[in-house]
């Protein structure tokens, strides 16, 4: 799968894309990423990419110019498959459905808003999906875009040890994950749940799908 960045700092992206399970996937080719500045199609001299709102107002907006120019060279605009999402708190819930609608795409472009947000237009002129990643308000789009990599990256084929380790999780279906244990049995005099220790294959599924409903009843009623 193929990311198209877009994002005034590439560097944020340093350090996440090249750890863990993310570098082993970049390495085996199961995903792969391009960034583009929309500091480098600025045509004025000092390079801008913002300027003061219409109305007015605290902050800057980002300027369309070198925003619209930046895209129409990246898919879906340039003619290849793919969607174009705009990390914005006015967008849609970014939730694991829609990661998995995302995953099933030959190639996302992610466009990482800053300062005060996007001009309107850019989702009247090109193919834009506004996705917000939760109620936060964040410094720019560069940890939303993350997010949205982290989840869909790991839902290609081969990107985790076990594939289906993607559908026994938090969210995967409509649930919070149950509780999870490891070794030891005993620590501290907490002991782990002698229903995991059974062997019983379906009364251990059995008391985890019950622990998952009573876990979302309680901290997730919405």
């Amino acid at each position: 799968m193929r990311y198209n960045l877009v994002t005034l700092f590439p560097e944020w992206f340093d350090s996440p894309l090249s750890s863990g399970l993310m570098d082993k996937a970049r390495e085996a080719g199961i995903v792969e990423f391009s960034f583009a500045n929309p500091r480098d199609k600025s045509t004025d001299r000092h390079h801008s990419v913002d300027d003061r709102p219409y109305g007015g107002g605290p902050g800057m907006v980002l300027m369309l110019d070198p925003l619209v120019r930046t895209l129409r060279e990246l898919a879906p605009c340039n003619g290849r498959k793919g969607r174009l999402i705009v990390l914005t708190p006015a967008g849609r819930p970014f939730t694991q459905q829609l990661a998995r609608e995302l995953a099933q795409e030959e190639e996302l472009t992610l466009v990482c808003g800053r300062y005060e947000g996007f001009d309107a237009r850019l989702f009247d002129l090109l193919p834009a999906e506004p996705v917000c990643v939760g109620e936060a308000v964040l410094n720019g789009g560069e940890a939303a875009a993350l997010a949205v990599i982290e989840a869909t990256a790991r839902l290609q084929p081969g990107f985790m040890g076990k594939d289906e380790s993607g559908d026994e999780e938090s969210f995967s279906n409509g649930l919070l994950e149950y509780p999870q244990y490891s070794r030891p049995e005993e620590w501290n005099g907490r002991r782990v749940p002698e229903i995991l220790l059974s062997g019983h294959h379906a009364n251990i599924a059995k008391w985890r799908h019950e622990q998952a409903l009573e876990r979302t009843r309680t901290r997730r009623p919405d």
